[in-house]
């Protein structure tokens, strides 16, 4: 695995403490290389491969890593893009970029994680009854 299990359970928490604040959810999936040369094209079928289209509100978010390319993608589910500006996730992107530029990709995901957390929350704010729809673990998973 490319984190270390420090880093690993730091993510980990990044995503359990946005999901406080949402009802969105939030996956990480790494792998060494990008198939595609687009980046968002892999993370549209590591998306729908993981299933984050099922949630009851579409309003999964995957963070996509292929560290030995140095490529990612941020990418949220239909119910996010129907109600948040087109450059919603910009800053997002910015932000992993900073860091991942300087090789520091545990932290970019981190901050990154915890913006979107903050983000999605004006938009789809934590619900009492709300259900983790979606694991908080890493997937490393191959995927086809």
């Amino acid at each position: 695995m490319f984190f270390s299990e420090a880093e690993k359970e730091k993510i980990v928490a990044a995503i359990k403490h946005a999901e406080l604040n949402t009802s969105g959810e939030v996956k990480v999936h790494v792998e060494e290389s990008c198939p595609k040369t687009d980046p968002l094209e892999r993370a549209k079928e590591v998306f729908l491969y993981l299933s984050l289209h099922k949630t009851a509100q579409r309003n999964g978010v995957l963070f996509y890593l292929a560290h030995g390319d140095r490529k990612f993608a941020v990418l949220g589910d239909v119910g996010i893009d129907k109600v948040v500006p087109p450059n919603f996730w910009e800053s997002t992107r910015d932000t992993l970029r900073q860091y991942f530029l300087q090789g520091s990709f545990s932290e970019g995901l981190q901050m990154g994680i915890r913006e979107a957390g903050e983000q999605l929350k004006k938009y789809f704010p934590y619900q009492n009854d709300d259900v983790n729809e979606i694991p908080d673990d890493i997937s490393t998973e191959p995927i086809p």
